[in-house]
């Protein structure tokens, strides 16, 4: 399988790497934290590590680490703007629940 984006996030993920100038492009990842055990992390890559898979969609390179990829493979990546709150979502078919707060989730 492979990490997605909707027409939506790849729209944002391009607008900010044009802006930032440089790039190869967006880390999809997990990092252990919160009261369900994982939560999310975006950041912009420079540089790949040996165990990072990439994927292109949309444009746009998605680069995944070996142990993330356990966790999010499958995942569609969307942008949403509900009101006055605006942000990445992660539609995720390996996640079971996730905290009160939207912040961790477990699978």
């Amino acid at each position: 399988m492979a990490v997605t984006l909707t027409d939506a996030a790849a729209n944002r993920v391009q607008s900010f790497l044009a802006n930032r100038g440089k790039g190869l492009g967006l880390r999809v990842g997990i990092k252990t934290t919160g009261c369900s055990g994982l939560a999310y992390v975006l950041e912009f890559v420079d540089e790949l590590n040996e165990d990072d898979e990439t994927f292109k969609a949309k444009g746009v390179t998605l680069i995944v680490d070996a142990k993330s990829l356990v966790y999010i493979d499958g995942t569609e990546l969307d942008y949403t703007k509900e009101g006055l709150n605006e942000g990445f979502k992660f539609n995720n078919p390996n996640q079971a629940d996730e905290c009160g707060c939207g912040e961790s989730f477990t699978v």
